[in-house]
């Protein structure tokens, strides 16, 4: 097994072991002080003269014993380091045996330096955005809105009064930094035969049982959860509050619930109930601490709105230094974006909270044909605001899954993303270069 990855810049060992080096060589020298002094005021004759001529190889040259003592000092040293290292390291990285002990730390620490990346909205997309966004780093929290009520998500809230969990589930899945099983296991939905337990995911059900476990404390029962699958980063309910959505259509129609809300057209305007929604603190501390806030991939009006419609959430992006980019989607939406080009997604977005709200809007720049086994769907068209407006800045990157043209791709999306925050990055530092001089 090779040396040299661990000596390469960021796994953070060369100066510990430098320094364990400074302390051998103290101790070592303290016991040379030790030898000298025992010969200098010690008398030893006869046989046992003779061994202790041997033990101390004086009968080969003085270059050659420190030689011999360096070699095998060191050699043993660096055995013992390294099994030390492994022993120490190595039950906590019992899911990684596929990686060699030196990756896996250097990815771990390379993955702690990364940068601090809000994630706000639900559903697909956002879980889609935080596969990708979890390989270049771990300082994640995925704001996730709690307003869906169809399906399991829907029951449990009947049942239990606790928000939405659906979407959690799906975030923690993405983020969490275990088995694959334990994933397969979380998502695992049981059949019609199952009776009362039909529909539900093993994720909901753990998630609403951690909840009656923490006495109804929503928000610490998916902490709980985020450390309990090792997630990579962390997810946050946006309001522990059990909210509810609706809309107003063109036409002056009302529709309630997002499962209804998803499927309809013409939609003018979307709004929260109860008026009290208390955003959680989490979600807020993150925002005042971010480097970027990534708002989408999703559904616009049910999954990203919710969230940014809770006015201290709304504000608390809008006062942040961080860079903020709004993640259009790929594909309309059948009913809710029904076609919509990438002007009116922007313009429904600033129209629920704020003008300015995203300093750049990352779209899609590779169309492909739509499916006609999907009505309703096609690629979203590149009609954009006036060139006279500064903000926000578009940027146009290949971020479709080519394997599901309607939807991101990992890996792309959170490449481009890592490239828009790099290249703001060095704008605010030219920026300031210029104004300092």
């Amino acid at each position: 097994m090779s040396l040299r990855p661990w000596l390469r810049p960021g796994i953070g060992v060369k100066r510990w072991i430098l320094l364990a080096f400074v302390g051998l060589v103290l101790l070592a020298l303290a016991g040379a002080f030790a030898l000298r002094a025992f010969y200098r005021d010690v008398e030893v004759g006869g046989p046992l003269q003779s061994v202790v001529s041997i033990v101390t190889l004086q009968f080969l040259p003085y270059a050659a014993r420190g030689a011999i003592l360096v070699v095998a000092g060191g050699a043993i040293f660096a055995f013992a380091s390294w099994r030390l290292l492994a022993v120490l390291v190595g039950p906590f990285l019992a899911h990684d045996r596929d990686q060699p002990l030196v990756e896996v730390i250097y990815q771990k620490r390379f993955l702690a330096r990364g940068p601090r990346v809000v994630a706000i909205g639900g559903g697909t997309g956002l879980s889609t955005l935080l596969r990708g966004l979890k390989e270049h780093t771990s300082n994640i929290t995925a704001i996730v809105a709690v307003t869906d009520d169809g399906g399991s998500s829907g029951r449990l809230r009947e049942r239990m009064g606790l928000p939405a969990v659906g979407d959690i589930r799906n975030c923690l899945v993405a983020l969490a930094d275990a088995e694959p099983v334990m994933g397969d296991l979380l998502q695992y939905r049981f059949g019609e035969e199952d009776g009362t337990l039909a529909g539900h995911p093993v994720g909901n059900l753990l998630l609403a049982a951690m909840y009656e476990l923490d006495g109804g404390d929503f928000a610490e029962s998916v902490r709980r959860m985020n450390r309990v699958l090792a997630v990579r980063g962390k997810v946050v309910p946006v309001s522990t509050t059990p909210a509810a959505l609706h809309a107003t259509l063109y036409d002056g129609t009302e529709v309630h619930g997002e499962s209804s809300i998803q499927h309809t057209r013409w939609i003018e305007r979307v709004w929260l109930s109860p008026d009290d929604i208390e955003p959680s603190a989490d979600a807020l501390r993150a925002i005042a601490d971010a480097d970027m806030i990534v708002i989408g991939p999703g559904s616009l009006f049910t999954s990203i709105m919710p969230g940014l419609l809770i006015p201290e959430v709304r504000d608390a992006v809008l006062a942040s230094s961080a860079l903020r980019v709004y993640v259009c989607n790929v594909a309309t939406q059948r009913g809710e974006t029904e076609g919509f080009d990438l002007a009116d997604h922007v313009e429904a977005l600033e129209r629920h909270t704020a003008t300015g709200l995203a300093d750049v809007v990352l779209a899609n720049s590779r169309a492909t044909p739509a499916s006609p086994a999907s009505p309703g769907v096609e690629p979203v068209r590149l009609r954009w605001p006036p060139a006279a407006r500064p903000e926000p800045r578009l940027v146009l990157e290949d971020v479709v899954d080519a394997a599901n043209r309607h939807h991101h791709d990992p890996e792309k999306l959170a490449a481009a993303l890592v490239k828009v925050l790099d290249t703001a990055g060095a704008a605010r530092r030219r920026s300031s270069a210029v104004r300092s001089a």
